[in-house]
């Protein structure tokens, strides 16, 4: 049973929406309603702008030792709830319990991390030109951030934000996703049982431009973080614009992978799989575009088929189960569409395809080949189960396809030639490139595209530095 209660948090206060709107949760593994959503007002969000504004003279106004203490026991707290958060995670989004309980326990790792992290927040003398003068740079928090996360991993794309704000001494209204809102709440209980005080983090819910447009033009706002696809970063970046606020942009990607001809086939294989597929390929940095060389290219996609084949596809909350459902009935419609245009185009469907059962919302894990760089998935993020796989021959080619888009989030590349391992990562345009393994996010190092894919950075000291501004002091 579902046992998180969805409330708004305002000033430390959880609350229903003050018109009493709302949205039904679903399950996307049984379509089952879970709970109700309640959809913030206009005067439900004003009293969060003016929680964040006082809970920032606060929060800025704690020691950073105090603003450790308090997020090191939130952290804790996480870690031993870890077990509840991640069922529910997994009943709100469809990812396996596996996958969901390590996704709780980055939170806590990341929230543990940016607490120490907070009491680095250094700054600087700068040698003076005459006697006499002192001369100063601070680091100071930048003032009430407005965060936006995505459904696709309810619990590290907000803790990114919570715990990175928190550390650096801001404030945060939070907007997690409406489809998974209980992940979210439960770790700011969590925050609120540690200590934190009231109206340093507030969460909200409604319809998703009309509460992003408001906070926008609050000049309260002082700091923008979004975790989304690029056209909705590029629509708030022109709304933030208006009032000239910093933004962090963490948006789609279209992953390429290389498997040089050298690659060790049987662990590239193994690795692929696992990643490709898990929570249904709803990962932005989830390996999209696969380029073989043309000498690997058939033992390649014998053995990545064997392996898809031999996924246990369920709920989530099943034991054994390897890939859950995807999000909602959105979701499947777009496989087919990406399916049936490649199809058009002579790509074959080597295994899946198809949508799996008539209760939830499952798709086939599925490989296709053959597939033509003119081909739509090959330039649109599928953002869910479809593996396309192609050829190539020379390294000059692959490379130059790899970057044909404008997307740069992540990228891939299997050899055992360090050499040409290095060659490859130099190449490649993106913000995270991972050699012979895929594991590119920890709370210690920097997560974030270019080009297209957003910029700035989340995690490692890169992450902290967003939420902090510039002082310059000199005295005599």
């Amino acid at each position: 049973m579902y046992s998180e209660k969805i409330e708004l948090l305002i000033a430390g206060v959880w609350r229903k929406g003050s018109e009493g709107r709302s949205e039904p949760l679903i399950n996307p593994a049984n379509e089952e309603v879970l709970a109700e959503v309640p959809h913030a007002s206009v005067s439900d969000l004003d009293e969060a702008l003016a929680a964040a504004a006082q809970g920032f003279k606060v929060w800025k106004a704690t020691t950073a030792q105090q603003r450790w203490l308090i997020m090191s026991k939130a952290a804790d707290l996480i870690e031993q709830r870890k077990a509840d958060i991640a069922r529910t995670l997994t009943m709100e989004n469809g990812k396996a319990l596996a996958e969901a309980t390590g996704e709780v326990q980055f939170a806590a790792d990341a929230t543990r991390w940016y607490a120490e992290e907070g009491k680095r927040a250094y700054g600087r003398i700068v040698p003076a030109r005459l006697p006499g003068v002192r001369q100063m740079v601070l680091k100071e928090p930048v003032g009430p951030v407005a965060a936006f996360a995505a459904w696709n991993f309810p619990a590290s794309n907000t803790i990114r934000k919570i715990a990175g704000a928190l550390g650096a001494g801001c404030s945060v209204i939070l907007k997690p996703a409406e489809e998974t809102p209980g992940t979210a709440i439960a770790m700011a209980r969590c925050f609120q049982e540690a200590g934190l005080p009231a109206g340093v983090l507030n969460i909200v819910f409604g319809v998703p431009s009309e509460v992003s447009s408001y906070l926008l033009a609050s000049a309260i706002i002082k700091k923008v973080s979004l975790t989304g696809s690029t056209a909705v970063g590029k629509l708030l970046q022109k709304q933030a614009a208006d009032t000239l606020k910093r933004c962090t942009m963490e948006l789609g990607g279209h992953a390429p992978v290389i498997v040089h001809k050298d690659a060790d086939l049987e662990k590239a294989l193994d690795t692929l799989v696992a990643f490709k597929f898990r929570n249904a390929g709803q990962v932005c940095t989830s390996p999209t575009r696969f380029y073989i060389h043309e000498s690997v290219y058939e033992p390649f996609l014998s053995g990545f088929a064997d392996r898809a084949n031999r996924l246990k596809i369920g709920n989530g909350l099943e034991d054994g189960v390897q890939m859950g459902p995807m999000i909602a009935p959105r979701r499947l419609e777009a496989m087919d569409a990406f399916v049936s245009d490649a199809q058009s185009r002579g790509a074959k469907v080597v295994t899946g395809g198809q949508r799996r059962g008539n209760k939830g919302y499952f798709y086939a894990p599925t490989l296709l080949r053959d597939v033509p760089d003119t081909a739509r998935i090959m330039s649109e993020e599928p953002f869910g189960p479809i593996a396309p796989a192609t050829t190539f021959s020379s390294f000059d080619d692959v490379i130059e396809r790899a970057n044909s888009l404008p997307y740069g989030l992540a990228s891939f590349v299997f050899t055992r030639d360090m050499a040409l391992a290095q060659k490859s990562e130099l190449a490649l345009e993106a913000g995270l490139v991972g050699v012979n393994h895929m594991m590119v996010s920890t709370p210690e190092t920097p997560f974030g595209g270019v080009n297209e894919s957003g910029y700035g950075s989340e995690s490692g000291i890169e992450g902290l530095d967003a939420y902090l501004r510039t002082k310059f002091v000199t005295e005599i």
